[in-house]
C-alpha cells in the first residue's frame, strides 16, 4: 500500500457524519423552472434558510446557489468553503430554463425508471451517480470522525442517498435547505432515518 492509499484507509474506531445540505431556495426553485445557468442565485428566503447550520467544515458545489448557501454558513462559523466541481447539479439539457411541469408532457420521462431518464443534451441520475460517488467516498475516508457539511443539489443528493442505501426506492428530493445525514464509520455508512429526503 502506498502512502497516499494509506491516507484513504479510515480509522474504524472513529465515526463521522457527512451532512448533505441542499442549497437554499433559488430563483429557479421559486419560479419552478429548471435552472438555465449555474449562476442562478438564492432568493431572500434561500439566504435565511442557509443560516440554520453549524458545521466544522463546509464543501460546496460550484453553482452559485450552493456556493452562496455554503458562504452564509462559512461566514457564521468563520470557516472557508472548499468547492468540489463534481458536486454540480444534474444537467437537464433541453429542459434548462423550462418549467418543471414540462416533464409531464415528455413521453421519454415516463418510459424508464426516473434514475435512467436522460434529457436530450443532459444527464441521467445514473450519470450523476457515477460522477459524485467518488467524491463522496474520498470525503468519507478523508473526514473520519468529523461532521462535514456538503452543500449541493437535489439530484446529487438523490444519487448519494442511493449509493448509501443501495437503492433509489423510498428516496425523495430534499427540500431547499433540507438536510440528509449520512453516518459513517470504517467501511460502513447509513442514512439517518427521519431526515428530510429519506422516507421511512
Amino acid at each position: 500500500m502506498t502512502a497516499e492509499e494509506s491516507n484513504l484507509v479510515p480509522d474504524v474506531e472513529a465515526a463521522g457524519r457527512l451532512i448533505l445540505v441542499r442549497h437554499g431556495q433559488s430563483e429557479g426553485n421559486r419560479d419552478r423552472t429548471f435552472t438555465h445557468s449555474p449562476d442562478v442565485p438564492l432568493t431572500p428566503l434561500g439566504w435565511e434558510q442557509a443560516r440554520q447550520y453549524r458545521p466544522t467544515r463546509i464543501i460546496a458545489s460550484p453553482f452559485a446557489r450552493a456556493r452562496q448557501t455554503a458562504e452564509i454558513l462559512a461566514a457564521e462559523l468563520g470557516l472557508d468553503v472548499q468547492v468540489e466541481p463534481e458536486l454540480r447539479e444534474q444537467s437537464y439539457g433541453v429542459f434548462a430554463g423550462q418549467p418543471y411541469d414540462v416533464l409531464v408532457d415528455d413521453a421519454s420521462y415516463h418510459q424508464t425508471p426516473r434514475w435512467h431518464w436522460r434529457p436530450q443534451g443532459g444527464e441521467s441520475l445514473a450519470d450523476v451517480y457515477q460522477r459524485v460517488v467518488p467524491v463522496f467516498e474520498r470525503l468519507r475516508c478523508r473526514e473520519v470522525g468529523q461532521d462535514v457539511v456538503v452543500v449541493t443539489h437535489g439530484g446529487v443528493m438523490l444519487a448519494l442517498c442511493a449509493h448509501v442505501s443501495g437503492s433509489y426506492d423510498e428516496l425523495a428530493v430534499t427540500p431547499n435547505a433540507g438536510i440528509v445525514v449520512v453516518e459513517h464509520c470504517g467501511a460502513s455508512c447509513r442514512l439517518v432515518p427521519g431526515e428530510e429526503g429519506v422516507r421511512a
